[in-house]
């Protein structure tokens, strides 16, 4: 019996798709997706051209066969998870440095390159992408443009979308467009940049991308600030960034995570309330840090360590980026509930961190706080039993009631992982009804025939 699939045997060479349930069942998944809301592609394909993509897209399209763009699978939010089979698309293939510009700040990059390889590949020059996420070393750039990512140092260098200048992406259609400029800016017509960025690859397949890169700072310094209480620690996040302290990542860690951080990790850190900080600058760094503490010491910092020793920042940093990774181990009877994300203004980032930890105390329920503080965004795990149905649903309940106290304080649903699956729900009470209907005219205006990465975003109506 003919498979509604077949059509790719013709478009790619035998090595280019796969039928095998090992390939399909690893692309089931995202990070954030339990293997109960797996669903498993009909094929998987890798294209090694914009060409490739663009004839498969096409195809599918005639067809009518959903097309999943999937990348290193990273994503939080069953973003990357073909919630009606098809086609699995995968862009790893297409990884390579098409041209270096380092007279421009320049690098054009396939989709499939990972952050911290395309930074290697301009590090010779003295240049970087410096708004990676932590993730760089095991996400694509292509993803974290489709998914609209961000990191530890957007408090300094935005979000990685802010050093895109130009990109190519195949529509659902097949058709081929090429949005922005390599020119520092561009008033030309409309943004379809922006509008391809945070997508979720439901508007476009991203094929190509220049990329805006600035100098490696020369001083770089980091260390940690102590803190009696978790509402002293984001107070003093919060002074700093209203103060304008330049810094390039600014970290809070409630005690809690400082507990299953030296539990699972073998880290030596207090169990105590922390801030976690990073200075990039050319000149002048010690007075940056010094007006760091001045402030933290208005909000009773009981230590602050800086260091420019490479091994010491290199140790607190993975500390951090591994994190998340500890509170699965942490307890042999709880496992976190998917990482929440949300994003307020500055001024409200104590309110919400707050917010968190009494809604764990009202329901018994550990949650842990952390994350990107100096532009307002909390990550946080809700520990909860998977075979007590009660505390489970009490969990959801406090994600729920953190997401809603994000949105009433002018805030976001998601800060960097974006809306996939798990967020559909809050789209309407963010944005509107008007709002989303917007956004599903442009939907359907791009997409009629609804292939490309069906059943992500929007809510189920």
């Amino acid at each position: 019996m003919a498979s509604p699939t077949d059509f790719v045997e013709d478009i790619l060479d035998a090595d280019q798709y796969s039928y095998g349930r090992a390939d399909r069942e690893q692309r089931a998944t995202d990070w954030g997706t339990d293997d109960e809301d797996a669903v498993t592609p009909d094929v998987v394909v890798w294209p090694e051209s914009t060409a490739d993509v663009a004839a498969i897209v096409s195809a599918a399209n005639d067809h009518g066969v959903p097309v999943t763009p999937y990348a290193a699978g990273t994503s939080l939010e069953g973003n990357a998870v073909p919630v009606e089979r098809g086609i699995t698309l995968d862009v790893s293939r297409m990884d390579a440095v098409l041209d270096v510009r380092p007279n421009d700040l320049q690098v054009d990059v396939q989709p499939g390159i990972f952050g911290d390889d395309l930074n290697e590949a301009v590090a010779d020059h003295g240049l970087v992408l410096p708004s990676l996420p932590s993730s760089g070393a095991i996400s694509t750039i292509g993803g974290m443009i489709a998914n609209d990512a961000s990191g530890m140092k957007t408090v300094k260098y935005g979000e990685v979308s802010d050093w895109i200048l130009e990109l190519e992406a195949v529509l659902p259609t097949g058709d081929v467009v090429t949005a922005g400029s390599k020119a520092a800016k561009t008033s030309a017509g409309y943004n379809l940049q922006d509008l391809l960025a945070g997508s979720e690859g439901t508007l476009g397949v991203i094929t190509r991308l220049t990329v805006e890169l600035t100098g490696i700072p020369e001083q770089v310094q980091g260390g940690r600030a102590i803190f009696d209480s978790l509402d002293d620690a984001a107070s003093a996040v919060t002074d700093a960034v209203q103060s304008g302290v330049d810094v390039a990542k600014i970290e809070l860690i409630d005690a809690f995570s400082a507990e299953v951080s030296n539990e699972f990790l073998d880290t030596d850190l207090p169990d105590a309330p922390m801030v976690f900080v990073e200075f990039h600058a050319n000149h002048g760094i010690e007075e940056e840090i010094a007006f760091c503490r001045t402030i933290f010491q208005a909000h009773d910092v009981q230590r602050f360590e800086v260091s420019e020793d490479d091994a010491e920042m290199r140790d607190l940093w993975e500390a951090r980026r591994e994190l998340a990774e500890a509170f699965e181990p942490y307890d042999p009877e709880l496992s976190p509930l998917t990482p929440g994300d949300i994003t307020v203004p500055i001024s409200n980032y104590p309110d919400v961190v707050d917010y968190a930890k009494r809604l764990g105390d009202e329901y018994h329920v550990p949650v842990a706080c952390f994350g990107h503080a100096g532009d307002g965004n909390v990550h946080y795990f809700v520990m909860v039993d998977p075979d007590d149905p009660e505390m489970v649903a009490d969990g959801e309940e406090i994600s729920k009631k953190l997401v809603e106290r994000a949105i009433d304080l002018g805030g976001t649903a998601t800060g960097e992982h974006g809306i996939g699956v798990g967020k559909r729900e809050h789209l309407r009470t963010e944005h509107g009804d008007d709002t989303v209907d917007a956004m599903r005219a442009i939907k359907d205006t791009l997409d009629p025939n609804g292939v490309l990465n069906p059943g992500k975003i929007f809510p189920e109506d």
